[in-house]
């Protein structure tokens, strides 16, 4: 099966900031990022608001048996929505921020909506908008020294609601709206959409700097899951145990400090940053999936994920041509329990053609392929910013390789 993306649009609306003044009119300057509203002359009190949206335009070589809309395809185009958000954060004094993200996710022609999918006007329309971070954070120890100029050797932020503060690998803290490839591979959130809410989880995090170590650690309360196991057959999604989860991701920061006042890690600082980081993660939910070894008795398994990373992305040569280079890799160790495979298809236009006598995939319909399993993945990307040749158009190619080794 192979899908080819032929394009895709990413849109980040942003404005100037607004700044309040006690004798003069609001004053409106160029600020990039998003729209920001000062409270105090030195911006320590604001908030902050952010914008997002990608346009999806594909052409999908469909897995065998493929039909869509009851019309056995082999290609289909493919148009759709995958992913908008609103962000507002702001911290209102220098010891406390609030998060909100909100949002939808994976609308297409053919599915994502709220309407039902057996409804003959389509289940791709009026998709779910929902909360996905929702959380606020208190600043124990600052990142910076009083003056605001100064990194200090320890830093310490604690925060409790439904957070993204992941741990196991740079990837699982991705930002969506600086991601350097079209889409992340997404077996980089091991437990997406079954026991997290687009990646989220309700808990407690705590996150900072020690000299060059920046950490982050979370306890959480993963979503139940209820998947039956079929006796004798692979491990599933079934947290019946209902422990908690326990996250943590530890990089060590070589060359410039990254910036972190809300969960996501940058794809690329596009020069404006020299980054070097070695980075180790884990995730850990006991009893988090489930076995039958026969008929009759369940067996519940651990859920560990380990990961072990770097990052590099370093502006090279005449610096007025703003070139950059970047390059990412990451090692997964997943244990799902026994024979655990999971398959997706990111927004999946294709159902089961019932007329089709061939041989059908392993993956399933449309685009649905592998995504991850008891095992381990090793993927990475790499990317060129080409020399500046514009004020308004920046190309950046890049090429990402993965690598599936899993039990099944």
């Amino acid at each position: 099966m192979l899908v080819r993306f032929f394009l895709v649009s990413l849109f980040s609306l942003s404005w100037g900031g607004l700044k309040a003044q006690e004798s003069t009119k609001p004053l409106i300057a160029p600020i990039a990022g998003g729209l920001q509203f000062k409270f105090n002359e030195s911006g320590s009190q604001y908030l902050k608001m952010n914008i997002v949206t990608q346009t999806w335009f594909r052409g999908i070589e469909n897995n065998p048996g493929t039909a869509v809309n009851g019309d056995p395809q082999q290609w289909t185009l493919d148009a759709g929505l995958r992913r908008m958000r609103i962000q507002i954060y702001g911290e209102m004094s220098p010891r406390f921020l609030l998060m909100l993200q909100m949002g939808t996710n994976n609308q297409s022609f053919a599915s994502g909506g709220s309407v039902s999918a057996s409804d003959s006007a389509g289940a791709g329309k009026r998709p779910p908008f929902f909360f996905h971070d929702a959380y606020g954070q208190f600043n124990v120890i600052p990142e910076k020294d009083p003056a605001g100029k100064k990194d200090k050797f320890f830093s310490l932020a604690v925060g409790t609601g439904l957070h993204s503060w992941n741990g196991v690998s740079r990837l699982t803290n991705a930002s969506c709206i600086t991601l350097l490839t079209a889409d992340s591979p997404i077996f980089n959130w091991p437990t997406v959409e079954v026991s997290d809410q687009f990646t989220r989880q309700f808990g407690l995090f705590a996150k900072g700097h020690i000299y060059k170590i920046a950490y982050r650690v979370s306890i959480n309360k993963p979503f139940m899951t209820s998947f039956l196991p079929k006796a004798g057959g692979p491990a599933v999604d079934n947290n019946r145990g209902n422990q908690v989860s326990y996250n943590g991701y530890f990089s060590w920061q070589f060359k410039d400090r990254e910036q972190t006042t809300t969960a996501f890690y940058a794809g690329s600082y596009y020069g404006k940053k020299k980054i070097l980081n070695v980075g180790v993660g884990f995730m850990h939910n006991p009893r988090g999936t489930m076995t039958q070894p026969v008929k009759g008795q369940f067996e519940s398994h651990n859920l560990t994920t380990l990961g072990l990373d770097v990052f590099y992305d370093m502006p090279i040569g005449n610096p007025s041509k703003e070139m950059v280079f970047t390059f990412y890799s990451v090692w997964y160790r997943y244990n799902f329990g026994p024979d655990y495979l999971r398959t997706t298809g990111v927004m999946n236009p294709g159902t089961k053609d019932p007329s089709f006598t061939g041989i059908r995939a392993l993956e399933g319909f449309g685009n649905r392929k592998i995504l991850m399993g008891t095992g381990q993945i090793w993927y990475a990307h790499t990317a060129f910013m080409l020399p500046k040749f514009s004020d308004k158009i920046r190309l950046q190619p890049y090429v990402a390789y993965s690598y599936k080794e899993l039990q099944a």
